[in-house]
C-alpha cells in the first residue's frame, strides 16, 4: 500500500446485502434488519444474529492492485469449549475467488450456555490485506463472515474506488434459520444460500437468523418492504427448537406471515420451504436442549427435550410441520400461482443423513451446505418449470 493511499468511506452504495448501516464510534454497522424492526424485537438471540453479516458484501470497480480493510469483529468465546475459529472474510475478483483473510482481535462475547450469562470485553480493529490483484478495472467483492458480528472502519485501495453498477440480476430475498444464516460453512461465499444464489445468477439479500425464523410479524414486514424480484422462507425448526407454539397457532400465524409478504410482492415468486431431515426432532417436539455430555472434546451436541406423546396436545414435530406446511401452500395457490412448496428433505434426506450425518445433530457441515445448495439451485432455477425459473419475454 502507497504512503499515500485512497480512503474510501464505506457508504450504503459499496455494501451489498445489508438493509441498513448503523453510524458507530469506530465506523458503520451493517444490520440485516432496519432499526424500525430491531426496535420490535426483544430477544437477544436475535439481535446477535441479525447483525452478524451474513451474505452481506462490499462490491466495488477499481484498478487497485492492494485493498486493505480496517474491521472490528465480535467474536463468541463458549466457556468450557475450545476457541472457536476466526470468521472468514472471502475476496472475489470479477465474481472469482480471489483471496481470503481473517480478523484477529476484536471484541469477545463470552456465553456460558449452562447459565445464558454474557460477559462482554471490548478490543481493537484488525486489518485484512488484499494485495497482487490485476491492474485493469475490476469488480472487487469482499464477502464479511457470516457468523461474526462486524464493524466496517476504513477501506483503503492504491487506486481509486467507485460503487459497481446495479448488475442486472434480479433480487432473491431468502429467510430462514441459522441453516439459512450459514451455521457450520467454511465461508461466507460458501453457505447455502450464496452458493444457490451464485449458481442462480441472482442477487442475494439473506435473512436467515440462528435460531430466529420464528414467524416474527417484524421479520414479514421486513420482507414487504424489501425490493426483491424472488422471496422463499424456510421455516419450522426453530418453532420446533424454542416450542414457541402449538399446531392451532401455527397455521395462522404461517398465513399470516405470508400474507404481510404478499402486501408488499404480491405477485413475486414465493417459495415456501419445510426444514431438512434432522432426526432428533422428527417426531419428537421440543424443546431442544444442550447436550453437555463431549464438550471437553470440543464437541456441543444438541437433544431433544420433548416427549412424542405430547403431539397429541398440539406440540409442534418437523413432520407436523411439513404437513401443515404443504397444506397451507396447496391451499393459497388455488388463488396465487405463484406461491410453491419445497420439502426440505428433497434437500437433505434420509440417504443423506446416512453419508453426512448433522456433525451436533442439529447443523449441517460445509459439505452439506455445498450439497444443500446445489439442490436448491437445481430445483429453483431449473431450465424449465423451477419457481425461480426466468419467465420468457
Amino acid at each position: 500500500m502507497p504512503s499515500t493511499p485512497h480512503t474510501t468511506s464505506v457508504t450504503a452504495d459499496l455494501v451489498r446485502g445489508a438493509l441498513e448501516l448503523e453510524p458507530t464510534a469506530n465506523g458503520v454497522l451493517p444490520h440485516r434488519l432496519p432499526a424500525r424492526a430491531r426496535a420490535r424485537n426483544t430477544d437477544g438471540q436475535l439481535a446477535m444474529a441479525e447483525s452478524q453479516p451474513s451474505g452481506v458484501r462490499l462490491v466495488f470497480r477499481t484498478r487497485a492492485t492492494a485493498v486493505e480493510l480496517d474491521t472490528l469483529p465480535t467474536k463468541r468465546v463458549y466457556t468450557g469449549a475450545p476457541p472457536r475459529p476466526d470468521g472468514l472474510y472471502d475476496l472475489l475478483v470479477d465474481g472469482r475467488p480471489a483471496g481470503r483473510a481473517t480478523a484477529t482481535g476484536g471484541n469477545t462475547l463470552t456465553i456460558d450456555m449452562s447459565t445464558g450469562a454474557v460477559e462482554h470485553s471490548t478490543g481493537s480493529a484488525a486489518t485484512l490485506r488484499f494485495t497482487g490483484l490485476p491492474a485493469r478495472d475490476k469488480t472487487v467483492e469482499i464477502w464479511l463472515p457470516h457468523n461474526e458480528t462486524t464493524e466496517l472502519v476504513a477501506l483503503r485501495t492504491d487506486a481509486p474506488v467507485e460503487p459497481a453498477p446495479a448488475s442486472g440480476r434480479r433480487t432473491w430475498l431468502h429467510h430462514g434459520s441459522s441453516i439459512s444464516h450459514g451455521s457450520d460453512a467454511a465461508s461466507p461465499t460458501t453457505t447455502w444460500p450464496a452458493l444457490a444464489a451464485a449458481e442462480g445468477g441472482v442477487e442475494l439479500v439473506n435473512l436467515g437468523f440462528g435460531g430466529s425464523a420464528l414467524l416474527d410479524p417484524f421479520v414479514a414486514r421486513t420482507m414487504r418492504d424489501t425490493p426483491a424480484d424472488l422471496i422463499s422462507v424456510k421455516l419450522g425448526i426453530n418453532l420446533v427448537n424454542a416450542d414457541l407454539m402449538r399446531l392451532r397457532a401455527f397455521a395462522p400465524a404461517v398465513h399470516g406471515f405470508l400474507d404481510t409478504i404478499r402486501e408488499g410482492h404480491p405477485t413475486a415468486p414465493l417459495l415456501v420451504v419445510s426444514p431438512i431431515l434432522c432426526p432428533i426432532h422428527e417426531d419428537t417436539p421440543g424443546p431442544t436442549a444442550y447436550d453437555f455430555s463431549r464438550l471437553g472434546e470440543g464437541r456441543l451436541l444438541f437433544t431433544a427435550a420433548g416427549d412424542p406423546a405430547e403431539r397429541a396436545e398440539g406440540k409442534l414435530t418437523l413432520d407436523v410441520i411439513r404437513d401443515e406446511l404443504e397444506r397451507i401452500v396447496t391451499r393459497r395457490a388455488a388463488d396465487d400461482p405463484n406461491v410453491h412448496y419445497l420439502d426440505g428433505r428433497d434437500l437433505y434426506g434420509e440417504a443423506d443423513h446416512s453419508e453426512l450425518p448433522l456433525p451436533d445433530r442439529l447443523h449441517p457441515d460445509a459439505a452439506t451446505h455445498r450439497r444443500i445448495g446445489a439442490r436448491f439451485a437445481a430445483h429453483a432455477f431449473a431450465a424449465e418449470g423451477g419457481p425461480f425459473t426466468r419467465a420468457e419475454g
